[in-house]
């Protein structure tokens, strides 16, 4: 078990070094270069265009640029072009900010994916089945944005309460317990939008497992051995059918950065999505490296963990 642990961790530190040089190279081949930030903006003068490409070692080998910006990164001195803040300080600023939101909508996705999904396939067909496969297909095919616009208009001519931003304007005076309500109230709608594309689709995953599972020999034999249907459901077939689930909850780590996109736009959440896409936009090379390389290692960690749950899941990998 541990060289299991101890090749995963090797496998995925070598990972993680190659793609920081191709995500490095990606972006430094792309159109144009750092220095033609505002090429309109007549005090940006030559004299300031050097002073940049200097500062930033840009006049450097691509090979000497990797090299300054990891040692920066690792040491906390990579600023952000934009506004010469430390890209570390702003990056988990807004991760602090998007953590409420991946946690509510994982924990929601989740707990609701299952049960829809188990009692779809112990009941294929009925209508309970068929009513949750409707709403499922609705779901997916609703585009994010469109749903998010519909909640907010009901939401807000229906209670008349404000759902933009991260908490309400004004309520400098207000009790703890008021201003702690109302951060929950802000957090409901986009944990809640962010979860039903989840639902609807982890759900019928986990329904096409079960009825594969229910349909195999072993389980068979469990219902002819007289067991109780809740044995064999949730003792047999569902410990089977959970293999699959694991390598996806280990993939949800990176939703923490790029899932949450549309939904920080439409809602101003100040998140990590949000400040990903700004930076592109800005071209600040400092803070699109540094987030693909959080991705990087939050799609590794994911995996890793995934290895464990395997361990714990699947026998056959201890042996």
């Amino acid at each position: 078990m541990l060289s299991f642990i101890g090749r995963s961790i090797i496998q995925k530190i070598i990972t993680l070094f190659f793609v920081s040089i191709v995500s490095f190279l990606i972006i430094h081949l792309a159109p144009g270069e750092p220095s033609q930030v505002d090429p309109l903006n007549p005090k940006f003068t030559p004299e300031m265009v050097e002073r940049f490409r200097n500062e930033f070692h840009l006049d450097k080998p691509l090979h000497i640029q990797y090299t300054y910006f990891y040692r920066d990164l690792f040491t906390g001195k990579t600023v952000s072009w934009k506004d010469n803040q430390p890209v570390l300080k702003k990056i988990w600023e807004r991760f602090l900010n998007s953590l409420p939101l991946f946690i509510v909508g994982t924990i929601l996705t989740w707990t609701l994916s299952f049960p829809i999904g188990i009692r779809s396939a112990i009941f294929r067909g009925g209508v309970y089945d068929r009513s949750a496969t409707f709403f499922s297909y609705l779901l997916i095919s609703i585009p994010g944005f469109f749903f998010a616009y519909i909640l907010i208009i009901f939401v807000v001519t229906r209670f008349h309460v404000p759902v933009i931003g991260m908490e309400t304007f004004g309520l400098g005076d207000a009790t703890w317990f008021r201003m702690a309500m109302d951060r929950v109230w802000h957090l409901l709608l986009p944990s809640v939008l962010g979860a039903t594309g989840g639902i609807a689709i982890l759900s019928r995953y986990v329904r096409s497992q079960m009825l594969e599972v229910e349909g195999q020999d072993y389980v068979r034999t469990a219902r002819a051995k007289g067991l109780p249907a809740e044995q064999v459901h949730y003792k047999h077939a569902l410990r089977n059918a959970l293999l699959p689930f694991v390598t996806m909850f280990g993939l949800i780590l990176p939703g923490l950065i790029g899932g949450s996109v549309i939904i920080e736009s439409i809602f101003s959440w100040p998140g990590m999505g949000r400040m990903a896409y700004e930076a592109i936009l800005a071209r600040d090379y400092p803070i699109i490296l540094t987030v693909n390389f959080v991705s990087a290692v939050l799609v590794l960690a994911g995996t890793f963990i995934s290895d464990l749950l395997y361990l714990v899941v699947d026998p056959r990998i201890r042996l």
